[in-house]
C-alpha cells in the first residue's frame, strides 16, 4: 500500500479510537465570573478532546518520514481499511456539514457579522425604523467585537470539532456552553467600548423577537451569533444574558491578571507536544506499528 494512503488510513483509525473516549469529557465545567477568562477556558475545553488526535497524527507523520514508499510490511489491508471506515464516515459527515455552512445562503437578520476571513458587520435598515440611536450603537459595538475576534471563523471551527465527536451529547453541550459565554464576553467588550448595557439588552430583546419570526439561523451567522438554540431556545440562558446586561459592568481586571496559562503559552505547549510526537514517531514508529501489522496479518 502507498505510504500516504496508509498514513491517512492509520490516522483515521487511531485518531478515531483516541477521540471517542475523550469526547466523553464533562460537557460543562464551573467557569469563573469574568467572561473573558471563561470564554478562553471554554474554548480550550472544546479542543481538548481533539488534541490527542493531533498528537497521534504527528506520531504517524514521524513514522511515515522514515517508512519506504510503498510500505512493504505484510498486513491485512482489508482488515485495516475496514476498521477505519466508521471513523472515515464520521470525518466525512463533519466535512460535509462544514462545507454546507460555507456554501449555503445565510439567513437575513437585522444585524449580523458575516465572513470567515474578513468578518464584516451587515446592517439592515429595519433597525433604523425600530431602534433608537443608542440601541443601534450598542448592537453595532457588539457585532464589532465579534468581528475583531473573528468569531464567525472560530464558531465554524468549533462546530467542526464538535461534529468530529458525534454522536456524544457532551461535545454538543461544551459547544453550547462556549457559545453562551462567548456572547457574555462580547457584551462586556461592547460595554467597555461605550455601549450601554440597557440599550444592548433592549436591542437584544427586539432582535430576538425579529429572529423568532424568521427561519432558523446557522450558528455564528448573526447578531445573536448563531445562538438561537443556546439562548433563544433556552429561556434561562436568555434571562441570564439580559440580567447581566442590566447589572453594572464587572471589573474583571484583577481576575484577568490572576489567570494561569495564557493562550499564546497554551499554543506554544501544543506546538512543543506536536514536535515531540513527531520526533518520537520517527524514532520509535516502526517498533510500534510493525507488530500491529503482524497482528493484523495473523488475525
Amino acid at each position: 500500500m502507498g505510504r500516504e494512503t496508509l498514513l491517512t488510513v492509520l490516522t483515521l483509525l487511531f485518531g478515531g479510537l483516541v477521540l471517542q473516549p475523550f469526547a466523553l469529557l464533562p460537557g460543562r465545567a464551573p467557569l469563573p465570573a469574568a467572561p473573558r477568562i471563561a470564554e478562553r477556558r471554554a474554548w480550550l475545553r472544546l479542543w481538548l478532546p481533539v488534541l490527542p488526535v493531533l498528537v497521534v497524527g504527528a506520531c504517524l507523520c514521524g513514522w511515515a518520514l522514515r517508512e519506504p514508499d510503498p510500505v512493504r510490511a505484510r498486513f491485512d489491508h482489508g482488515m485495516v481499511v475496514g476498521a477505519c471506515v466508521p471513523f472515515a464516515v464520521l470525518a466525512l459527515r463533519a466535512a460535509l456539514r462544514a462545507t454546507w455552512v460555507l456554501v449555503r445562503e445565510p439567513v437575513e437578520l437585522p444585524i449580523c457579522t458575516a465572513g470567515l476571513w474578513r468578518p464584516r458587520v451587515l446592517f439592515n435598515p429595519y433597525l433604523a425604523r425600530t431602534f433608537d440611536e443608542a440601541q443601534i450603537h450598542a448592537a453595532l459595538e457588539h457585532e464589532r467585537a465579534h468581528a475583531r475576534h473573528r468569531d464567525p471563523l472560530r464558531i465554524w471551527l468549533a462546530q467542526l470539532a464538535t461534529d468530529l465527536q458525534w454522536p456524544w451529547p457532551r461535545a454538543q453541550r461544551r459547544f453550547e456552553a462556549w457559545l453562551e459565554i462567548l456572547e457574555h464576553a462580547r457584551d462586556d467588550e461592547a460595554r467597555r467600548h461605550g455601549a450601554s448595557g440597557t440599550d444592548l439588552a433592549a436591542a437584544l430583546v427586539a432582535t430576538a423577537r425579529k429572529a423568532r419570526a424568521a427561519p432558523r439561523t446557522d450558528r455564528g451567522r448573526g447578531w445573536l451569533a448563531g445562538t438561537e438554540p443556546a439562548l433563544l431556545g433556552d429561556p434561562r440562558a436568555f434571562a441570564r444574558r439580559i440580567e447581566r446586561l442590566l447589572a453594572p459592568l464587572p471589573d474583571d481586571a484583577a481576575a484577568e491578571a490572576a489567570t494561569g496559562l495564557s493562550q499564546p503559552a497554551a499554543l506554544a505547549l501544543v506546538g512543543v507536544a506536536l514536535c515531540t510526537a513527531l520526533a518520537l514517531g520517527a524514532a520509535f514508529g516502526n517498533d510500534v506499528l510493525h507488530p500491529f501489522f503482524l497482528w493484523t496479518w495473523h488475525a
